[in-house]
């Protein structure tokens, strides 16, 4: 089923024209539990994988599980969990490498030290689809032995629906001033603040990060800013970004849908205090760098 992005409020380009500038296109993927299998885009689903590749696993020494009271886990290699897989055909926006249309992404399901970021760690991987679907593939995916349930999705199906966002914490401090004063008349004269109408904090592949704490954005080896990829984010469609197919009326703007189980029907993972991983590529370098951060 497509999912709708309501439409915004009012016209930016008629209230404040000095963001115009900063509008960026984002993918919001929507994902809901279902049963996708490995040849759909998921959110947590199986994967398209082959069966004569190695299945990644982990054995950072810093890797632990709070839910054991910190212990480190070992020595034994953690086998990392699906979470992301998407289809160049599900999400036109993003730009896939040369020869590849198929991007997954999977984290080991425990908490690391990296960086002071004490997150999971994504990895990537960009494939021909076509060429994996001739190989042979993997039938069962490993389980962990250890993990922390809050970095372990449950299988959803993904929606994706492209938007266009405008920055939260990623502006100029003059312009953010007066973004924040016409974001209180905003709310005042319409009933949402610009940070809710314009601003996403959800699932996506591009647009701004849904940064919950002051933005943190990596720069490359090579000395250029990385640009924002994707963001798996434990918040989903809140607020004005409710699809209008989930709402009690269509265009009402706030109202969830009566049925409790639609209001937890998602990937289930609270990742800390309702956080986030932001995932940033440098598509200069021709090995294509990531590196991700974490808020919660």
């Amino acid at each position: 089923m497509g999912l709708t992005v309501p439409p915004a409020p009012l016209e930016i380009a008629e209230h404040f024209p000095e963001l115009v500038p900063h509008a960026r296109r984002t993918t919001l993927l929507y994902p809901r539990a279902g049963a996708p299998v490995r040849e759909e885009s998921s959110l947590g689903g199986p994967l398209l994988w082959p069966a004569d590749e190695s299945w990644p696993t982990c054995a950072a020494p810093d890797h632990y599980n709070p839910a054991r009271g910190c212990a480190v886990v070992g020595p034994e290699a953690v086998a990392m969990v699906p979470v992301l897989q998407l289809l160049a055909r599900d999400v036109p926006a993003l730009a896939f490498p040369p020869g590849t249309d198929l991007l997954q992404v999977l984290w080991c399901p425990l908490i690391h030290s990296e960086h002071d970021q004490w997150s999971p760690v994504p990895v990537l991987f960009w494939r021909s689809d076509t060429e994996t679907a001739a190989r042979p593939l993997l039938d069962k995916v490993p389980r962990p032995y250890e993990f922390d349930d809050e970095y372990v999705p449950r299988p959803c199906v993904v929606h994706p629906a492209e938007a266009i966002e405008y920055p939260n914490w990623d502006m100029p401090e003059l312009l953010s001033d007066r973004v924040g004063e016409w974001s209180d008349e905003m709310e005042e004269s319409c009933g949402i603040s610009y940070y809710d109408a314009f601003t996403t904090n959800q699932s996506k592949v591009g647009g701004y990060p849904g940064w919950t704490q002051p933005p943190r954005w990596p720069d490359c080896t090579c000395g250029r800013r990385m640009e924002h990829l994707l963001t798996i984010s434990a918040s989903e469609s809140c607020g004005r970004w409710l699809p209008v197919e989930e709402r009690i009326r269509p265009g009402s703007g706030w109202e969830h849908s009566p049925d409790p189980a639609k209001e937890e029907d998602s990937h289930g993972m609270c990742m800390g205090d309702m956080g986030g991983v932001y995932v940033f590529i440098c598509r200069t370098c021709p090995d294509l760098p990531t590196v991700h951060r974490y808020d919660c």
